[in-house]
């Protein structure tokens, strides 16, 4: 099946965003911007679950309960990550950079199966990672499902409303070809986040 031609400027985004973070996290190198190589340091454990501030949201393990003003932990195993559900405290809580990775791969996992898979995963059902590694394979695995399911996207899915069922967002009242502006958005600004962590940590530990 060819590719719809409004969709492939939004692919071609999202696998730009998806490539330049995952090089941001694992390394070795990421490109400058100019075409420089910059060498990136190994995302270790201890990085991945680095609190920069006091009071932040993070992933924790289940047996330590939800981190200040969070009063559960979504996802299934051992491990959580913060949440509450709405409203939202206020002013946000600074969230870690494993929380930022784990949402991200969880909303590209979920929203996946919610467009071209069983329609029924939910937070409960998403294993968090507790560990660098893990969390890595884990963005891996979402950023791909999310991609074949834009793959299999024709003109008159991108323009149906609800084509994506996922249960915590607006999917389900918006056209498809918004949700998939918006899943790039949404990488696109917790990457740039992410990056911003990385820098921040390097800094702090120099």
């Amino acid at each position: 099946m060819s590719l719809p031609p409004r969709l492939i400027p939004l692919l071609d985004q999202f696998d730009f965003a998806q490539l330049r973070l995952r090089q941001r996290i694992a390394g070795p190198f990421v490109d400058s911007g100019n075409g420089t190589d910059v060498e990136v340091g190994e995302l270790t454990d201890e990085e991945y679950l680095s609190e920069p501030v006091p009071g932040c949201w993070s992933v924790r393990r289940r047996a330590d309960g939800p981190g200040p003003r969070a009063t559960v932990l979504t996802g299934t195993g051992d491990w959580g990550r913060d949440a509450t559900p709405p409203p939202h405290p206020a002013p946000p809580p600074f969230t870690t950079l494993a929380w930022r990775l784990s949402h991200l791969s969880e909303l590209m996992t979920l929203r996946a199966d919610h467009t071209d898979g069983s329609h029924s995963l939910t937070r409960d059902d998403y294993r968090i990672s507790g560990d660098a590694a893990s969390a890595i394979a884990a963005f891996d695995a979402g950023a791909d499902a999310w991609r074949e399911a834009l793959l299999a996207a024709d003109d008159t899915a991108l323009d149906t409303v609800g084509h994506s069922t996922y249960p915590h967002g607006s999917d389900p009242e918006d056209p498809f070809l918004d949700v998939v502006w918006w899943v790039n958005q949404e990488l696109l600004h917790h990457g740039a986040e992410i990056a911003l962590l990385r820098d921040l940590h390097r800094a702090r530990t120099a």
